[in-house]
């Protein structure tokens, strides 16, 4: 735990005393190459591993007191000395034999905080490693102090100055510590327990945002550079249930801003807002929670609407061929922890035409809510045409369902999500797969409250607006604010205000 140091003027008082100097060689002698320490010296904080084989780099941690000194030899054995640089004094000098070329020592009762210097010399004389240098370091930092004036710590007698589903800052504070790993109701991951580094004074302050209203745990251990882990520390603390949220069209975490969804490589499916700058999701729903089981890819997923809840969007979800619409309410701003009820997302029976279930679907787009309520309308496309499901009622069941074209119009056409005027009229979107050519639609709102749908008969009709080929952009859809998105071969997100200004996200996981 303890702060970096450069080597100290100990080192200058052995130089002087040539306890850092080679022996006079008397004869060339087996070459000496290749000195490590095991573990290797390093930093936690920031990852980078160092043997500080020379006299200007900040040697690394370990944390041992009795680290193992190796180097390679084309001779049957070596001589190895080691200094204790804080002191000034030398702590070992003895030959050591080589095995099958490896030369391997292992200093025994090192001091806690000091810094030490060490190398090899060839039998018989010669050529001598560089000096290398590292610091033991095997004190486990302080406990860790949890914070926080927007979500106080329960029983402290404090208020909470934040809602559930809002952000609030927490910090931390350890004596040691240069980096912190932490989760919201969750367990800390294994592996690296440096997540994000600490500020020089071992604070570090982050944004989290309660997703659920009631106890919350966050669960904090501090690390050092060495790698010494202190103790988990619990912090709870009570979010109450935002009497007056915010809400917007399409928003799936609770900020009051339309998502994005897709899904990352292995997978997973990401929550991304559309008021970010970057592609780092505010939540990531595990593949194991689709409809397969396995991924998210390939689902046609729908973020328009709710039910029973506060208003953030349940999902809809289409895996083509299974029969099922899938739909998951949102009880914990995007997590999706409870998974999916099956027996919502009903069609009509007995439409002439259609069949009683979503096997036949191969596309889902929601529209938003026309007319009453909070679950939004859908148009899928089966068999190649057009069908149009309104009328939901409890439980995402659709009581009317519409043909809107005939004879397949709509293979070989993506159809995308609309934008909604201030009037509530739609403009549909759609890209014809083999040109790429980007295609509208109007479809108004009439002053009794209905909608026209008669320009969705013929998608080659369409007025076409721009291009996006597909090999270029795989993908392309519309966020419920009606702004674009596309993901481009190279897996970037780009964002559109509207159909203009492009915006590159970056790479997606």
């Amino acid at each position: 735990m303890y702060s970096a140091r450069l080597l100290t003027s100990a080192a200058t008082v052995a130089l002087a005393a040539g306890l850092l100097t080679a022996p006079a060689a008397t004869a060339v002698g087996a070459a000496v190459t290749d000195p490590h320490a095991v573990p290797a010296p390093g930093f936690a904080s920031t990852g980078a591993r160092t043997d500080a084989c020379d006299d200007t780099t900040a040697p690394g941690f370990v944390p041992t007191a009795a680290p193992v000194l190796t180097a390679r030899t084309t001779g049957t054995e070596a001589r190895y000395a080691l200094w204790d640089e804080t002191t000034g004094t030398k702590l070992f000098d003895q030959t050591v034999p080589a095995l099958d070329g490896l030369l391997s020592a292992t200093p025994t009762g090192l001091t806690d905080g000091h810094t030490y210097a060490w190398r090899y010399w060839p039998a018989g004389g010669g050529k001598p490693t560089p000096k290398c240098h590292f610091r033991v370091d095997v004190t486990a930092p302080a406990a860790v102090a949890v914070s926080s004036t927007d979500f106080p710590e329960s029983g402290s007698g404090q208020t909470p100055q934040k809602y559930a589903g809002q952000l609030g800052s927490f910090t931390f504070k350890a004596d040691g510590a240069t980096c912190y790993q932490y989760v919201l109701n969750g367990t800390l991951s294994v592996g690296s327990p440096c997540q994000t580094p600490a500020g020089p004074d071992g604070t570090l302050t982050v944004q989290l945002k309660p997703k659920q209203w009631g106890t919350n745990t966050l669960t904090v251990q501090a690390t050092d550079d060495a790698g010494n882990v202190a103790q988990p520390v619990s912090y709870s603390f009570y979010a109450p249930w935002n009497p007056n949220p915010a809400s917007a069209p399409g928003d799936v975490d609770g900020d009051a801003v339309a998502d994005i969804l897709l899904p990352d490589q292995a997978g997973n499916l990401q929550v991304i807002s559309t008021g970010g700058n970057d592609t780092t999701p505010s939540s990531v729903i595990a593949a194991q929670l689709s409809p397969s089981g396995a991924s998210w890819a390939g689902t046609e997923i729908v973020s328009r609407g709710y039910q029973n809840h506060d208003p953030v969007s349940d999902l809809q979800v289409l895996s083509p061929g299974n029969g099922y619409l899938y739909t998951y309410p949102n009880f914990d701003l995007g997590e999706f922890r409870g998974g999916a009820a099956l027996f919502f997302g009903t069609r009509p029976a007995g439409t002439p035409g259609m069949e009683p279930d979503w096997s036949r679907a191969t596309q889902l787009v929601g529209l938003g809510v026309l007319g009453q309520g909070t679950i939004s309308s859908l148009l899928s496309v089966e068999d190649g045409d057009l069908w149009l499901f309104t009328n939901p009622r409890n439980m995402y069941r659709y009581r009317t369902a519409t043909q809107l074209s005939t004879g397949g119009a709509w293979a070989g056409y993506q159809v995308i999500e609309p934008a909604v005027a201030a009037d509530g009229s739609l403009t549909l979107r759609s890209r014809e797969l083999a040109t790429g050519q980007l295609r509208e639609y109007a479809v108004p709102k009439g002053a009794d409250g209905t909608y026209d749908f008669a320009a969705l008969a013929a998608p080659a009709a369409g007025t076409v607006v721009g291009t996006f080929p597909v090999a270029d952009y795989p993908t392309l859809d519309s966020s419920a604010d009606g702004n674009l998105y596309a993901v481009t071969a190279s897996r970037h997100l780009v964002t559109f205000t509207g159909l203009t200004h492009p915006k590159d996200r970056g790479l997606l996981k």
